[in-house]
C-alpha cells in the first residue's frame, strides 16, 4: 500500500480524511503566507512582522506532528524492507506486527512525555511514574504555568477572555502575548493521534488488509517510472531528428 493508492472508507472516513488534509494544507498555506509577507515587508518597506518567525516555527511544528500521523494512515513513511522482503508472507506479517507493537509502546512513552510537558502550561497535573503513568502529581500554586506567554506572538482580543478564564489564576496579571499552552497543545493531541493511527495500522495488519507500516518499493517504482519516461523522451527526440529518407 502506498500513499497514492490509499482511499478513505465510508462517510466518516472521508470526512476525517478531508479534515486532516485541509488542516495540513492550511498550516502549510499559513506558513507560506506569513513568510511571503515578511519578505515583502523586509525588502520592500524595511520593516517586518516581529512575531512572524515564531509563528512560522509554531505552524511548522504542528505540520510535522500532523504529518507523522497522516504518514502512518496512508502508509507513506519510508523504510528499509530488503530483509523482510526475503521472508515468506507469514514472516513478513510477523515482522510487521512486531514493529507495530514496538511503535505502539514508543508512542505511549511519547504520549506520557508530551502530556507531562504540556500539562503545567494548561494548568493540569502531569503524571507520575518513570515510564508509564501510575497517578497524577500533586500540584501547588507555583506549578501552574498557564500565565507563561510566547515570546512575540500577539494575543487576538477576541480570544483574551476565554483564554484568561482558563489559564490565569487569581492574582495573575493579564496576558500580554499569546499563551504557550495553545501552541504546545499539539504535543499531547498530536501524539495521541499518532498512537491512534499506529493502532489502526496494526489492526489492519492483523486483518490482512495491510502488509506493512512503511511504504514498499516506492523508491524502486519511482526510479523505474523515471527511467521509462526518459526512454520515451529519448525515442521521441531521436524520431523527430531522424534524417529524411532517400538522400
Amino acid at each position: 500500500m502506498s500513499a497514492a493508492r490509499w482511499e478513505p472508507k465510508g462517510p466518516v472516513g472521508r470526512f476525517v480524511n478531508t479534515l486532516e488534509e485541509t488542516g495540513i494544507a492550511l498550516l502549510l498555506g499559513l506558513m507560506v503566507l506569513v513568510t511571503f509577507v515578511n519578505v515583502v515587508l523586509r525588502y520592500g518597506f524595511n520593516t517586518s512582522l516581529i512575531w512572524g518567525l515564531e509563528l512560522v516555527l509554531i505552524l511548522f511544528s504542528w505540520l510535522v506532528i500532523f504529518g507523522v500521523s497522516y504518514g502512518f494512515k496512508v502508509t507513506a513513511h519510508l523504510g528499509v524492507d530488503a530483509l523482510t522482503n526475503a521472508l515468506p508472507h507469514r514472516g513478513r506479517r510477523i515482522c510487521a506486527l512486531v514493529a507495530g507493537v514496538i511503535c505502539v509502546a514508543y508512542a505511549l512513552l511519547m504520549l506520557k512525555g508530551a502530556w507531562d510537558f504540556w500539562a503545567p502550561f494548561g494548568n493540569f497535573a502531569p503524571t507520575t511514574g518513570r515510564w508509564f503513568p501510575d497517578g497524577f502529581k500533586e500540584m501547588k500554586i507555583h506549578h501552574f504555568q498557564g500565565y507563561i506567554p510566547t515570546d512575540q506572538v500577539p494575543l487576538p482580543e477576541f480570544l483574551r477572555s476565554p483564554l484568561e478564564a482558563w489559564l490565569l489564576l487569581e492574582g495573575d496579571p493579564p496576558l500580554e502575548k499569546f499563551p504557550r499552552a495553545i501552541p504546545y497543545i499539539i504535543l499531547p493531541l498530536g501524539t495521541l493521534l499518532i498512537l491512534f493511527r499506529i493502532g489502526q495500522a496494526v489492526y489492519e495488519i492483523v486483518r490482512g488488509t495491510r502488509e506493512s507500516l512503511i511504504v514498499s518499493h516506492e523508491a524502486e517504482e519511482a526510479v523505474e517510472d523515471a527511467a521509462r519516461a526518459h526512454d520515451e523522451t529519448t525515442d521521441v527526440y531521436k524520431g523527430s531528428h531522424a534524417p529524411a529518407g532517400g538522400r
